[in-house]
């Protein structure tokens, strides 16, 4: 396949990449199986560099990017605070960034800013070191990585019912702000006959960009604030937490009551008994953790299936995806 450039929005994407990326996923869990096999991911890239600038708060996507280098022997350096960084002594991000790509191979950004990795991907294009970027979440905005990570964990959970062709979706609770919601929705439009229900008090509710995306999309989806109607009909649901860190006042969000929006142990039986139930966590009260247990549960398999999906990520922006899809070890 063509060689991808960057990876910095779900619109980048079509099905042909999708499937491709599920395959791929899939072998490399193979490989995991065996010492043979993962000796065999860690020769791939042995002689590669990441740099990891993430300068918001991260715990899941840092260490499942961390765990993704080292499976393929990259080393890999981090930024975790700006502050420490020459942006203290008043350096541009822009020549911050420019001046990382000096040393490492490919560049894996986190930021509260808004559109910062579309800006230096574009910027280091323009530069004798036009290195990858990977956007592992940008403000409110995007969150690639992790939509592909939830369409790996739909497709394998669906595989013995058609996948996700088909199916209905629901995603609850701040679908104003989540960024993971926003990529998804953008990811489903590419598979037959789905549909979405996007479940949220009206503070919430998604923005009118994603509401027109989907309308030009001509994917059928209902907003609604009947939580429980939508936990019935669903085949599955897509749990989210308030993301108040974008408050623009202090405990703004909290004057917003979501507990008729969070997923409780009572709730199962309303459910289908095939549904699956995901979560890009953290998590708060939004998801109770006596739910942990159900089989429908998907979202510690879920985290795990993220760090698979960013290996195979990472091989293709690297040029040695080829060499997973066709030895047989």
């Amino acid at each position: 396949m063509s060689q991808v450039r960057h990876i910095l929005s779900a619109s980048q994407f079509n099905r042909a990449f999708l499937d491709r990326m599920y395959r791929l996923t899939n072998k490399i869990r193979q490989f995991d199986k065996s010492k043979e096999g993962l000796h065999y991911l860690q020769s791939l890239l042995p002689h590669k560099r990441a740099m990891l600038y993430f300068t918001q708060p991260s715990t899941r996507t840092f260490l499942s990017f961390q765990s993704a280098c080292h499976i393929l022997g990259m080393k890999n350096s981090e930024i975790r605070d700006a502050a420490t960084s020459s942006e203290r002594k008043g350096e541009s991000i822009e020549d911050s960034l420019r001046t990382f790509s000096s040393y490492v191979d490919l560049i894996i950004m986190r930021s509260p800013v808004r559109g910062l990795c579309d800006k230096m991907a574009q910027l280091l294009d323009q530069t004798d070191r036009p290195i990858p970027i990977i956007n592992a979440g940008s403000g409110p905005d995007e969150h690639p990585t992790q939509a592909l990570l939830d369409v790996y964990t739909l497709e394998r959970s669906f595989k013995d019912s058609g996948g996700i062709d088909g199916k209905t979706i629901c995603m609850v609770g701040d679908l104003k702000r989540g960024r993971t919601v926003r990529s998804l929705s953008r990811l489903l439009t590419l598979y037959k006959n789905v549909r979405l229900v996007f479940a949220s008090p009206s503070e919430f509710k998604i923005e009118n960009d994603l509401r027109l995306f989907l309308k030009s999309a001509g994917v059928e989806f209902l907003e609604t604030a009947d939580f429980r109607d939508s936990l019935a009909l669903s085949d599955a649901i897509y749990m989210t937490r308030i993301q108040d860190e974008y408050d623009l006042a202090a405990g703004e969000s909290g004057k917003v009551d979501s507990s008729e929006f969070y997923l409780r142990a009572e709730h199962l039986k309303i459910m289908k008994s095939s549904a699956v139930i995901m979560h890009p966590l953290p998590r708060r009260n939004e998801l109770d953790p006596a739910i942990d247990n159900d089989p429908r549960a998907k979202y510690w398999r879920q985290e795990r299936n993220g760090m698979w999906t960013r290996v195979a990520l990472m091989t293709t922006l690297l040029g040695v995806d080829e060499k997973i899809l066709l030895p047989e070890l």
